[in-house]
C-alpha cells in the first residue's frame, strides 16, 4: 500500500513538469550558446592572438584550442558519467590523430617563423599551450561548460576524419561563451536553490488514500515546493 501512495506522488510531480522540454543532465532547458562560425581571426577565440597568422594557422589553433578543451572536460566533468567525456576525448584522440597530430606541427611551424628559430619557437608555442588550457577555466560556469563539451565531444565522433577543424570553427564560439555562469532558462528569475519543498504527504494516514490515490478532498492538496 506504501508503494502504491508513494507511486502516485510520483506520478503527480511527474504531470507538473510534463509540459517541460526534455530534462537535461542539470537543467529542465539548458542556455542555448550556439553562434556564428569563426575563421580564428575573431577576439579570444584562439585564446592568446595569433599575429600574421594565415588561414591554416589559425584552423590549426582551434583545432588544439577544442583538444584543450575536451581535454578539461574529460577530466572536470567525469562527475556527470553520462556525459562520457572521458571515454569519448579518448576516442577523438585516437579516431583524429592525423589532423591533430598536423595542426600542432602547424602551429609548431607558426612561432618558430615567428620567432626566427626553432627553441624560441617551442618555447612560445608552450606558453600558448598552456595558456589555452588555462582558458577553458570552469570555475565559473561548470555545469553549462560540461554540457556544451559533451555535446560537441559527442558529435566529433561521428564526423569524416579531416574535418575536426570545419567543427572546430561551427561550435568554437559556443564553447567559449558556456564559460560562463548560467542557470535553469525554462523558469527563469526563479531561484532553485532557494524553494522551500513542503512536508511529505501523509503516507500513514489511511483517511487520505483511497486505493493508492491521494484524496486532496479530504486531506488538503499537496504542494511540492513552494518559494
Amino acid at each position: 500500500m506504501l508503494v502504491s501512495r508513494i507511486v502516485s506522488v510520483m506520478a503527480v510531480t511527474a504531470g507538473l513538469l510534463a509540459a517541460a522540454p526534455a530534462s537535461a543532465q542539470f537543467f529542465l532547458k539548458s542556455r542555448d550558446f550556439s553562434g556564428a562560425r569563426v575563421t580564428g581571426a575573431e577576439p579570444g577565440m584562439t585564446g592568446p592572438a595569433l599575429a600574421d597568422a594565415t588561414p591554416g594557422e589559425l584552423r590549426a589553433a582551434l583545432v588544439w584550442n577544442l583538444r584543450a578543451a575536451l581535454n578539461v572536460a574529460a577530466l572536470q566533468c567525469q562527475f556527470e558519467p553520462t556525459l562520457l567525456t572521458l571515454g569519448n576525448y579518448n576516442a577523438i584522440l585516437k579516431d583524429h590523430e592525423v589532423e591533430l597530430r598536423e595542426s600542432y606541427v602547424t602551429l609548431e611551424k607558426y612561432f618558430t617563423r615567428l620567432n626566427k628559430n626553432k627553441k624560441a619557437g617551442q618555447t612560445e608555442l608552450d606558453k600558448f599551450g598552456t595558456r589555452v588550457y588555462s582558458g577553458f577555466s570552469t570555475v565559473s560556469g561548470q555545469l553549462s561548460f560540461c554540457q556544451t563539451a559533451a555535446t560537441i565531444g559527442h558529435d566529433a565522433l561521428f564526423i569524416r576524419r579531416g574535418t575536426l577543424g570545419d567543427l572546430a570553427q561551427d561550435r568554437m564560439r559556443e564553447l567559449r561563451a558556456s564559460l560562463a555562469t548560467w542557470g535553469e532558462q525554462f523558469r527563469r528569475g526563479i531561484n532553485y536553490q532557494a524553494l522551500t519543498f513542503a512536508a511529505l504527504p501523509p503516507f500513514g494516514n489511511d483517511k487520505c488514500w483511497r486505493k493508492g490515490t491521494y484524496q486532496a478532498k479530504k486531506c488538503g492538496a499537496l504542494r511540492i515546493a513552494t518559494r
